[in-house]
C-alpha cells in the first residue's frame, strides 16, 4: 500500500501525515498541481487531497482530477461523490431535493425576468446567498422586495467576489468583539490590509453573476446543528446565533452535550450519506416551529483542530453513543486505509 497525499500546511493532511508516519503507513507527498500528476499516481493504491474552495486552481480542475483518478482505479479522498457539490450551494439545491432530503425550500434563478417575477409574487423576508463561502459569509437576509430588486440587478450586471471584502472585514470585527483578545485584533489588522491588497491569486477565483439564490427564512432559531457524518460515526457541534444576527455559522459560540442533539436529525444525516455513498459530510440543521429538522447545507470539509476535537465522542448508525477523543482526520484515513485493504470502497 502506497498512499498519496497532497501536503498543504493547515489542512487536513496534517495528521494525515502525523497518521501515517505513527502508524508506518506507506505514503507519498506529490502535487496535485502538477502538469505530471497523474504519471506521479501511477503506483499509488489511494489519493488524499483536502482541497480548498479558496484555491483557484483547485476550482478549476480539482472535481475533474477526482475523477479521473477514480478512472484509473483509485481511491480517493474525497472521492466525487463526496466532493462534486462542495462548496456550491446551487449544485446541493438539486441533489438534495432529488432524494427527498428535508432541505429548507430553495429557490434559483438563472435570468433576470424570471427572478424579478418571482420576487414580486413571493413573501419575505428570504435569506440570499452566494453558492459558496464559508462562515456565513455571502449569507444575507432580504426583508423586502425592494432589498431583493437591488440584489437580482445585481447578479445579473457586474455580480459579486467569491470572496466579500465587506463581510470577510466584519466577520473579523465580529470575532473580535467576541474573543477580545490579541490574536482577533491581528485577525482584523490583517482583513483591513486586504481591502487594498487582498491575498494571492483571489482575483482569479469567479465572480459570481449569471444566477441568484434565496432560502425560505425559518424564524426562531436561535443555533444551528452542525452534525458530521465519517463513516458510521456522527459528530455533533450546535453552533449558538450571533447577537443581534440569525447566523449561526462562524459564531464561534458553541455546545456539545449530546443531549442536546434530536436523534431525528442524526439519524437524517446518516441515511443521506448511505444514499450519497459519501466519506465525510457536515450537514446543517435548523428547526422550524415544529421543532422538525430542516438542511440549509452540506459540507465534506470543514476546520481543523479544538471546534470538532472538543466533541466528547460520537453516535454509531444504530444511534448507540460513544465516549472517544475525537479526531474527525483520524477516523477518515482510518476509513481510508480499511477501505483500500478491504476493496469496499466504492468510488
Amino acid at each position: 500500500m502506497k498512499i498519496a497525499i497532497h501536503k498543504s500546511p493547515g489542512s487536513f493532511s496534517d495528521r494525515w501525515i502525523t497518521y501515517c508516519t505513527e502508524n508506518n503507513i506507506g505514503y507519498e507527498i506529490v502535487n496535485c498541481y502538477d502538469t505530471n500528476i497523474i504519471s506521479q499516481l501511477k503506483d499509488c493504491t489511494g489519493l488524499m487531497w483536502h482541497w480548498s474552495q479558496e484555491d483557484y486552481r483547485a476550482q478549476n480542475f480539482a472535481r475533474q482530477l477526482i475523477i479521473s483518478v477514480e478512472k484509473m482505479g483509485i481511491k480517493v479522498f474525497p472521492n466525487s461523490n463526496t466532493c462534486w457539490h462542495f462548496d456550491d450551494k446551487v449544485g446541493q439545491k438539486y441533489l438534495l431535493e432529488a432524494i427527498n432530503a428535508p432541505l429548507v425550500p430553495t429557490y434559483a434563478f438563472y435570468d433576470k425576468e424570471a427572478a424579478l417575477n418571482w420576487i414580486e409574487k413571493t413573501t419575505f423576508p428570504k435569506v440570499f446567498k452566494l453558492r459558496g463561502g464559508a462562515s456565513s459569509i455571502n449569507v444575507k437576509l432580504v426583508k423586502n422586495k425592494s432589498q431583493a430588486r437591488k440584489l437580482a440587478q445585481k447578479s445579473f450586471s457586474r455580480g459579486y467576489p467569491f470572496i466579500g471584502k465587506i463581510d470577510g472585514l466584519k466577520y473579523r470585527f465580529w470575532r473580535l468583539r467576541r474573543d477580545r483578545d490579541f490574536k482577533s485584533v491581528i485577525h482584523v489588522l490583517k482583513g483591513l490590509v486586504r481591502l487594498f491588497i487582498p491575498p494571492a491569486g483571489t482575483h482569479l477565483l469567479p465572480r459570481q453573476k449569471g444566477y441568484i439564490y434565496f432560502q425560505t427564512f425559518i424564524p426562531g432559531n436561535k443555533y444551528d446543528d452542525r452534525i458530521v457524518v465519517i463513516g458510521n460515526r456522527a459528530i455533533a457541534v450546535r453552533r449558538y446565533v450571533r447577537k443581534n444576527d440569525f447566523r449561526a455559522s462562524g459564531s464561534g459560540v458553541k455546545g456539545y452535550d449530546p443531549a442536546m442533539f434530536p436523534n431525528k436529525s442524526i439519524q437524517i444525516a446518516f441515511d443521506i450519506t448511505k444514499r450519497l455513498n459519501t466519506q465525510s459530510l457536515a450537514f446543517d440543521f435548523i428547526y422550524n416551529s415544529d421543532n422538525e429538522p430542516l438542511l440549509t447545507e452540506i459540507s465534506y470539509a470543514y476546520i481543523i483542530g479544538p471546534f470538532y476535537d472538543d466533541c466528547p465522542g460520537y453516535w454509531d448508525n444504530d444511534l448507540n453513543w460513544h465516549d472517544d477523543n475525537v479526531n474527525p482526520q483520524r477516523y477518515i484515513i482510518e476509513d481510508f486505509i480499511n477501505a483500500i485493504e478491504m476493496h469496499t470502497w466504492k468510488n
